[in-house]
């Protein structure tokens, strides 16, 4: 079987930067085709969970910033346009104490905190008794410094990820499920993608598998390492304390295992308080390595390490626990860029754990890129160049 011909362009890997570039490509009247080996919203990858964090003050990197406030403007352009709450700004706290935690993790709160200076960015900073004072689910040594934005709070990725393909739909283009890409190659006149089920070919390919896109890409991903992370959902003795309003999205660097915490309040119509951290003692070789099945030993562990003796008020009754894929850079930052060996072809990986609050504004990005020649947004700080003049 062969593919639609002529297409102008072939985004593979519908989660979150794919399924966002794919609406865009169609918004702006591009034949364009995504492909997905599974059925997105899906659980096999990293973009799910019910919610993500997104913050408009970005401690990662400045760099970051124009791209978040971008996806929160598009965010609520496509709630507009079909009817679907994708943002809930509840409010985010980024917290940690003057002791036990690694420098460079205590640096976050105050280069979030530089962030959203230089960008006039709405926030306030909290010390330990006014952060208790406002939201007395924390329990604190007393020695912590907090930054609080008003209009940081939460993104439900399963929703956003629909809403986009539909959207994408509507505007024309081809969404082909269920088909496991396997092989891309640039040619001449464009570049072909070789499937299970047949061959396509386009002028431009994004590539945006994910914890594929290494496998996919060779080289220029080499060094890039894959996670298992495991997210969990605990009961509250009393939920209506962590609803949005109350309770913030939280970043807490405590210095524990694992070096900080992060969670969510309960958004309306459910009863677990979410909360995870991040691993990475161990590297999975491929995708295909990943034990879907969270232990209870894990959920104790997490809870012992992630939730008692910091959060008030939350039981060890876990309600729902699930895997998702970390696909790390060496330096945790993003890897947008042109494929070496092809100009046509844009790699779009990793997001290092971090993506989704960017990825409205990087599909954005990516469209332009591909019917323009030039992206809005600087993409120049995701290049691979920047591992070359490290070296």
């Amino acid at each position: 079987m062969t593919g639609m011909a002529g297409a102008d362009a072939i985004v593979v890997g519908l989660g979150a930067m794919g399924s966002a570039a794919l609406y865009q490509l169609a918004k702006r009247g591009v034949r364009a085709l995504g492909i997905d080996r599974f059925s997105p919203p899906h659980e096999h990858g990293s973009s799910h969970g019910d919610t993500r964090i997104t913050r408009q003050a970005i401690g990662e990197g400045e760099s970051y910033v124009p791209i978040v406030l971008r996806a929160h403007e598009i965010w609520r352009e496509i709630e507009g346009e079909t009817g679907q709450r994708l943002l809930d700004q509840c409010g985010g706290l980024v917290l940690a104490g003057r002791t036990g935690v690694h420098p460079k993790k205590a640096a976050f709160v105050q280069q979030t905190i530089a962030a959203a200076e230089r960008y006039g960015i709405e926030h306030e900073v909290l010390n330990a008794d006014e952060i208790a004072h406002r939201f007395p689910q924390f329990v604190l040594d007393g020695d912590e410094t907090g930054y609080f934005e008003p209009g940081a709070g939460y993104v439900y990725p399963e929703r956003c990820i629909a809403a986009q393909l539909d959207l994408a739909s509507r505007h024309g283009a081809t969404i082909r499920t269920g088909e496991i890409v396997t092989g891309i190659v640039p040619r001449a006149s464009g570049v072909r993608v070789e499937t299970d089920k047949g061959s396509y070919e386009a002028e431009r390919v994004i590539l945006s598998a994910g914890a594929w896109s290494p496998g996919l890409a060779g080289g220029p991903l080499d060094r890039m390492a894959l996670h298992r992370q495991v997210l969990t959902w605990f009961e509250p003795d009393s939920p209506a304390d962590f609803e949005p309003g109350r309770f913030p999205v939280f970043i807490w660097l405590h210095g524990r295992v694992g070096e900080h915490s992060y969670g969510f309040p309960i958004p309306p119509g459910t009863r677990g308080l979410k909360v995870a951290t991040e691993l990475y003692e161990h590297r999975l070789g491929s995708p295909a390595e990943i034990d879907r099945t969270v232990t209870d030993a894990e959920i104790a562990t997490i809870y012992g390490q992630q939730v008692a003796g910091l959060l008030r008020g939350v039981s060890s009754r876990c309600l729902a626990a699930k895997t998702c894929f970390y696909t790390q850079a060496p330096d945790g930052a993003f890897v947008i860029d042109h494929h070496p060996e092809s100009e046509r072809v844009m790699l779009v990986s990793a997001c290092s754990g971090h993506g989704f609050k960017h990825s409205a504004a990087i599909g954005e990005a990516l469209a332009g890129w591909a019917t323009e020649g030039r992206a809005a947004l600087d993409l120049s700080p995701f290049g691979l160049a920047r591992w070359a003049a490290a070296a």
